[in-house]
């Protein structure tokens, strides 16, 4: 039996407010138009899909952060220099003072998650908005990341950390690659091309799975769960839905708020930490203008900036969009400076689709 004081919802209104819906659209028309315009320049080889799926998982591994946040009703616009922060701190420790690799990856994550728990209680505590408390530690972080690099090193780009990193138990977790046998068989039976000369002749050009990708579905697969399945996740919705409610029916709003932003920046520092085990170094501009393009891609994923409303999933299809779209015209041969002219118009019309679906879930005109 139906309760009859329950609003009945067609099946077709139910899929049309569903905060994905846009990104699966969008998802589809990218794909089907990098694959009319670049389908034969190697876009979609395997070489080819692992360029835009590796630029694609690091887009959503802070994306993944920001989303949470941000149906929490926050944001962090100290994304990106967190990203450098943690790099450079992982450089320092292990090139410069001589620690173990392990040791500093698990001291860079406990500074950088610390800081993004002292960024939610300056903001639970003071009142401010997020935005303003975040954009502060913007200009902090990266401040000291510069002042660090060139106090320790006399320069702001820190080599000799896969030199360091060499056999430690914890750098593979962020910049091995997995199942290589696996791509080696594939390559013996001809579904991958390899090296025809040189040291690695006969190697596959794809050696397997890179960590960072791995990282990324992990992260996606938690932070979905964690939202939909968790009593946890209810309180992250009702967290920034409103707030006050939240409170009077008990929802530890603040500690939720302070752990989103803590999240947040472990996920930054995992974005730095396969960054600086993938190119052996780390630098003090690394990470610019990463808090943005994560938020993008929440965005386009179908959140609200106004909290409450949702989808790990649909950020990660943002994310997808967001690295198929930059290389995609790299391998069309187009201009590059055009990525951002499509990211500013496909932020646009995210931002309309989302707020047509707030109307109909509100009853808003």
């Amino acid at each position: 039996m139906t309760d009859e004081r329950l609003k009945q919802v067609s099946t077709l209104r139910r899929a049309m407010i569903r905060p994905e819906l846009g990104a699966i659209c969008g998802t589809i028309l990218v794909f089907v138009f990098f694959f009319m315009i670049a389908g034969d320049s190697g876009m979609f080889s395997p070489e080819g899909v692992q360029n835009w799926g590796v630029v694609s998982a690091q887009f959503a591994i802070i994306a993944v952060g920001a989303c949470l946040l941000m149906i929490a009703g926050e944001f962090d616009l100290s994304v990106g220099s967190m990203i450098g922060f943690a790099g450079v701190v992982i450089a320092i420790l292990s090139v410069h003072l001589g620690w173990p690799v392990w040791l500093s990856i698990i001291a860079a994550f406990v500074i950088c998650v610390g800081l993004g728990a002292l960024n939610g209680f300056l903001v639970i505590k003071t009142g401010l908005p997020s935005f303003i408390v975040t954009l502060a530690f913007l200009y902090i972080l990266r401040g000291l990341t510069i002042w660090l690099s060139i106090l320790t090193t006399r320069q702001t780009i820190i080599g000799g950390v896969k030199e360091a990193a060499e056999g430690d138990p914890l750098a593979f977790l962020f910049g091995g690659v997995i199942f290589k046998d696996l791509f080696q068989w594939f390559a013996d039976l001809g579904l991958l091309d390899t090296f025809t000369r040189g040291s690695r002749e006969g190697q596959p050009v794809v050696e397997g799975l890179p960590m960072l990708v791995v990282w990324a579905v992990v992260l996606v697969i938690f932070g979905h769960w964690l939202l939909t399945k968790t009593r946890f996740g209810n309180w992250i919705f009702a967290s920034g839905g409103d707030a006050q409610a939240a409170r009077y029916v008990g929802v530890p709003v603040n500690r939720v708020k302070i752990l989103m932003f803590m999240f947040t920046a472990f996920c930054a520092t995992v974005f730095a930490t396969c960054q600086v085990m993938e190119f052996g170094s780390a630098a003090a501009d690394r990470g610019l203008l990463k808090e943005f393009e994560a938020i993008i891609c929440v965005v386009i994923g179908g959140a609200l900036l106004t909290g409450g409303y949702g989808s790990v999933i649909g950020a990660a299809l943002g994310a997808l969009i967001f690295g198929v779209v930059q290389q995609g015209l790299f391998f069309a041969g187009a201009e590059s400076s055009l990525f951002r002219v499509f990211l500013g118009g496909i932020l646009i019309l995210a931002v309309i689709m989302n707020t047509y679906i707030r109307r109909m879930i509100t009853g808003e005109r």
